[in-house]
């Protein structure tokens, strides 16, 4: 189910969070739970939330009814953790 659920965030979900500078990656996956990051504009924005459960969540359980729910994934990603240890170390040096 990942793999379609991705295919769903990536044709039909992420070109309208485009338009609006923003996409949706699926991070998760557990019990029938999506959970979704927001990125770009989208994931700073304070309608996140409004955003997942209108668009993302519509659309998904629309076309997979054996899901049971998608909620956003707040956390922080990997990748800004490394880049502010970056710039933490080169302000420390």
């Amino acid at each position: 189910m990942e793999k379609e659920i991705q295919r769903l965030l990536d044709e039909k979900i992420n070109p309208l969070l485009a338009n609006h500078f923003g996409a949706a990656t699926l991070t998760g996956l557990e019990n029938n739970v999506a959970k979704v990051r927001l990125s770009g504009a989208c994931g700073s924005c304070p309608s996140a939330q409004f955003t997942l459960e209108d668009v993302v969540k519509t659309v998904l359980i629309e076309a997979l009814p054996e899901l049971e729910d998608v909620v956003l994934d707040t956390s922080v990603s990997d990748d800004l953790i490394d880049m502010a240890k970056k710039i933490l170390n080169k302000r420390l040096k």
